[in-house]
């Protein structure tokens, strides 16, 4: 990461910030952990600043013997916004369409596009390769990522995420009208109440901390916020469609591991990646929703640690 400008986070003690220019757009990352260890990329889902990704699972990572970079994408967080003034979309025609996997355009970027950004910062950041965890949203990236630039992606793990095949089971309303739906009031306590409502609704049962919670929502109103953005990149998956034909060409190893109480993407979601993506392997969560609750972070970080690192001592091996 020479000639990057780089400053102490003002969110994690053990992670370093700084901004990327890849085009006409500026991503924000975070970075954390030994220079000369195996770099792991974090890319986050749907409308969620990269702080989603919970300090704990990145300081649970980086003591496990990894380098971790977190970041948000565009339209969300502190990266670029993208303004766009086209027709307004209909979303229930778009989803009805993407259901049946047939396919939508007009939105203003597609998930194709959010892949060649996290493609050009591996490469601003100076890295040949990384191991790629893609959550949600985040996973369809990389799943895009690790097709089109097989050789910047060692081991691809993918957390409650879809390849968005046609016919698969939608989300439940309640959780999907959380995630996309609008605050009651636009002002700081009326966006931290709707925050904390849609982390009750989609996060795991037992699991989420409505103290924790609210605190979250806080630090994300005053770090950006951004409404429209969250709007543009759910367009972005309508007008992206189906993966099932790019998961068919990935080669890199796979993870996916999913809730078994996921109700936004439910289960059969994870599973249908898995089956498509070949050698890939399928973990349930038995009990996890769609989120990265603390009781769950030494699981998820000895699954995904299992799978990168048989990359590294293949790799080792090799050479």
């Amino acid at each position: 990461m020479n000639g990057l400008n780089l400053s102490q986070s003002p969110y994690a003690d053990f992670m370093h910030e700084g901004k990327a220019t890849i085009g006409d757009l500026t991503l924000h990352f975070e970075v954390g952990g030994a220079t000369d260890a195996p770099t792991i990329l974090l890319i986050m889902g749907l409308g969620a600043q990269m702080l989603i990704w919970p300090d704990a699972f990145c300081k649970a990572l980086v003591d496990a013997g990894y380098r971790v970079i977190r970041f948000d994408n565009r339209d969300i967080g502190l990266s670029s916004k993208i303004r766009h003034k086209g027709p307004r979309l209909g979303y229930l025609k778009l989803m009805g369409r993407f259901s049946l996997g047939l396919p939508n355009s007009g939105s203003p970027y597609t998930l194709h596009e959010m892949a060649d950004d996290t493609h050009l910062l591996i490469k601003a950041l100076g890295l040949s390769s990384v191991h790629v965890i893609g959550a949600s949203m985040g996973g369809m990236i990389a799943q895009i990522l690790a097709a089109k630039h097989p050789e910047q992606v060692k081991s691809l793990n993918l957390l409650f995420t879809s390849n968005n095949r046609a016919l698969l089971p939608p989300p439940f309303p309640k959780q999907l009208l959380s995630l996309i739906g609008r605050p009651k009031s636009m002002d700081e306590a009326g966006v931290i109440a709707h925050a904390t409502r849609l982390y009750q609704t989609i996060g795991t049962p037992g699991e989420v901390n409505i103290e924790e919670s609210k605190a979250t929502a806080h630090k994300l109103f005053h770090r950006s916020f951004h409404p429209a953005g969250v709007v543009q990149q759910y367009l972005a998956i309508l007008c992206t469609g189906s993966l099932t034909e790019i998961d068919r060409v990935i080669s890199a190893p796979t993870l996916v591991v999913h809730g078994s109480k996921d109700k936004l993407l439910p289960p059969a979601h994870g599973r249908a990646v898995a089956k498509a993506i070949r050698g890939a392997r399928f973990e349930l969560m038995e009990g996890m929703g769609h989120d990265i609750p603390k009781a769950y972070i030494p699981r998820l970080v000895a699954a995904f640690s299992s799978n990168i690192m048989s990359f590294e001592q293949t790799a080792t091996r090799a050479s």
